[in-house]
């Protein structure tokens, strides 16, 4: 055949004819399942790995815009499935896939993010047993970091204003769902830390879904928890799964009311311990007044004179017995009633003994600190004031940093 008569392509319209092949045929995309491979992340955000299965292997790209909301950490060695576009890359000669959706095979994205963060949150320590704090035996200040109006902060606060009136309660409220719901609750703890006026820290949310409590399997929570100086509790939620934020703490519980009662329980154990110290005190007591009179009675009988005498020492014995079960009596009274006066104390100090007086607490809405200053106060700042019995937002319509007015 004449060469005038050959169609002749060139190299970029053979690879335009590959290209109206693949629309053709795969214009409204394709799903391809297969290992990653040769994976690389590149300075621009792009992927770009490989497919590959038993006998081929086929090229794939995953530009920034498409891979930003990956949930979890695309690596060798992983199964997937990936939807997109068939297409040549020209400068090779070389068809390839550009991705747009990918999925772990056999197991969500989201729960792939927690097993990968979970194993490499193991290699770092953070679970070590070593490094887990024994709680207070008997704390008198917490910090709680959870919803300033969520149940959680009710369901603790009611159960220890019922069986420990004494504790002083310090609450940094936080969102605990939703996107920055993690960093927020990672500051809370560092802050809590920072004030270094509590004796123990309570990390808390009521039930949901597992995406609802998602923010308690961040990097960021776990990695505040382990730094915690303070002994922590988890107390997140009702779900059967565990989060990192339990695996990190000190101690964990399945719910809020569960943490409270462990304070609870450890203020019993200390008031039965000096009830026990108290009995034990006045057997010992007892114990050494008989073996004295024991004592002396047998000693008179060996001696069998003067008769007199022995028996005016008996007589000072019965007295000194009668003496020191009366003041024994009287050392038990004045400490019982030294110890009502302390838990008194101690109430009269609780924050909501406080409120229950007809004093309220206000607190920025924007972040939930504590207003002390009308100078920080601007016209128009959102304030939520608790009182004893509830509370309720207003919005500042005037300052008055210099006005004071005493309180009866």
């Amino acid at each position: 055949m004449p060469l005038q008569s050959k169609h002749i392509y060139t190299v970029s319209q053979i690879t335009q004819e590959i290209e109206v092949i693949f629309e053709n045929t795969f214009g409204k995309g394709v799903w391809v399942e297969g290992e990653v491979s040769n994976f690389k992340a590149a300075a621009s955000g792009h992927f770009y790995f490989s497919l590959k299965d038993n006998t081929a292997v086929l090229a794939a790209a995953m530009f920034a815009r498409a891979n930003r909301e990956l949930k979890f950490k695309l690596q060798d060695g992983i199964k997937v499935i990936c939807f997109g576009q068939l297409s040549v890359y020209g400068p090779r000669g070389q068809y390839q896939m550009i991705v747009e959706k990918i999925e772990p095979k056999g197991i969500g994205a989201r729960q792939l993010a927690f097993e990968q963060l979970k194993e490499k949150l193991l290699k770092d320590g953070l679970f070590d047993a070593s490094h887990k704090k024994p709680l207070p035996f008997m704390p008198f200040r917490i910090g709680i970091v959870t919803s300033g109006a969520g149940a959680a902060i009710r369901d603790i606060l009611g159960i220890l204003q019922k069986d420990a009136p004494c504790l002083d309660v310090v609450i940094r409220s936080v969102r605990v769902q939703g996107e920055g719901a993690a960093k927020e609750i990672a500051r809370g703890i560092e802050e809590l830390n920072q004030f270094n006026k509590v004796d123990l820290i309570i990390i808390s949310r009521g039930g949901g879904s597992t995406e609802d409590l998602w923010a308690f399997n961040e990097e960021a929570v776990a990695r505040a928890v382990y730094a915690s100086q303070l002994p922590t509790i988890s107390a997140v939620g009702h779900q059967i799964n565990i989060s990192l934020c339990d695996l990190v703490a000190d101690c964990f519980v399945e719910t809020p009311t569960a943490a409270a009662k462990i304070i609870v329980d450890k203020k019993n154990a200390l008031l039965a311990e000096l009830e026990s110290l108290k009995q034990e005190a006045g057997f010992s007591v007892s114990d050494t007044i008989s073996l004295l009179k024991n004592n002396l009675t047998a000693l008179r009988h060996a001696i069998k004179s003067p008769l007199d005498r022995l028996q005016e020492k008996e007589q000072v014995l019965d007295e000194l017995f009668s003496g020191l079960n009366h003041n024994m009596r009287q050392f038990m009274n004045i400490t019982r009633e030294r110890m009502a006066a302390l838990i008194h104390r101690l109430d009269a100090l609780s924050p909501l003994a406080v409120l229950s007086r007809g004093y309220s607490l206000s607190v920025f809405m924007a972040d939930g600190s504590v207003i002390k200053d009308a100078d920080k106060m601007r016209r128009g700042d959102k304030v939520k004031t608790i009182l004893s019995a509830g509370s309720f937002i207003s919005s500042v319509e005037e300052v008055m940093p210099n006005e004071r007015k005493a309180v009866v």
